[in-house]
């Protein structure tokens, strides 16, 4: 009788710890969530922040010109009152294409190369290689750029060399690694039976990669593409040492432009706060934000595609 009494008083005792783990263990569950939730409602808070200041700011410029002078004209003297950023606009889309359509070939085929064709010796040794240009300082591509490219373009085309073309070419080089790492591994990621059933209906290895792998993985080539272009729009330092930085509508590759990032560089330090100038630069700065917003919406639509069961 008393065994019984001693083994139930122990069976209690340790539902009781149980019990009491268990609440602490809830406790400590729900303060983690709640903690996430915090700091997920603060992240949206400051970029709403963000958001809604530059575009206060921004949409002041309306009070003194029109939204057709701003957006589709060509002109843009400050001292005059000219606002208008349809060059600016343009020339930032050109040079973000170019630079994507120069490194896409590149990345793409280094990233079938490393992850179906390079034995895995030569992929660890070139993946860190391929990483390390991802913390490059976007001033050293400048500068590199500005002592070496344009140099060479200039003696090769007999221009100033300046213009969007070497802009591209650095802006390629520097959003290479991003394509090349994640479309790598959205290759890599693709069921092995893909592989195995196109090759053992006979196709040769290059229609596998293809015709199979790169069509299966490319939501995730897409994504590493936009990631891309949205590096590209946002660079400043790198563009703004070849680009030359004239007002002016481009009339080819080689002449000497201005993007939106770097027009906002070289203006903000000469306007002051609450002034149409200083307000037309945040207005473009909004434009900046909602090109990127909408990149990240397209990588959203993309990332929700039906993957390979």
């Amino acid at each position: 009788m008393n065994s019984f009494a001693d083994q139930l008083a122990e069976r209690n005792k340790v539902n009781k710890q149980v019990s009491q783990w268990t609440k602490k263990q809830n406790r400590n569950d729900m303060g983690m969530k709640w903690l996430f939730v915090g700091s997920a409602i603060l992240v949206a808070a400051i970029i709403f922040s963000i958001i809604s200041f530059v575009g206060i700011q921004g949409v002041k410029t309306f009070n003194d010109i029109s939204p057709w002078s701003f957006f589709f004209s060509t002109e843009w003297t400050p001292s005059k009152g000219e606002f208008g950023i349809f060059a600016f606009l343009y020339s930032t889309l050109l040079l973000t294409l170019l630079s994507v359509v120069l490194s896409v070939p590149l990345a793409l085929s280094g990233a079938v190369f490393m992850a179906k064709i390079a034995p895995n010796w030569m992929r660890e040794i070139m993946r860190p290689a391929t990483d390390l240009f991802v913390g490059i300082p976007s001033v050293v591509y400048g500068l590199i750029g500005l002592t070496v490219i344009v140099p060479a373009l200039a003696e090769i085309t007999g221009t100033i060399g300046y213009g969007i073309l070497p802009a591209a070419i650095i802006l390629a080089i520097m959003i290479l690694p991003t394509i090349l790492s994640i479309s790598e591994d959205a290759i890599r990621a693709l069921p092995g039976r893909l592989e195995e059933a196109s090759l053992a209906l006979g196709a040769t290895r290059w229609q596998t990669i293809w015709r199979v792998l790169l069509p299966a993985a490319r939501p995730g080539i897409i994504t590493g593409i936009i990631l891309g272009m949205g590096r590209a729009i946002g660079e400043t330092m790198a563009v703004f040492m070849v680009i030359g930085n004239s007002p002016q509508m481009p009339g080819s590759l080689l002449e000497s432009t201005t993007v939106l990032t770097t027009a906002i560089v070289k203006d903000m330090g000469n306007t002051n706060y609450g002034t149409t100038w200083n307000n037309a630069l945040y207005l473009m700065a909004l434009v900046l934000l909602l090109i990127s917003l909408s990149m990240i919406i397209a990588i959203r639509i993309v990332s929700k595609r039906s993957e390979v069961k």
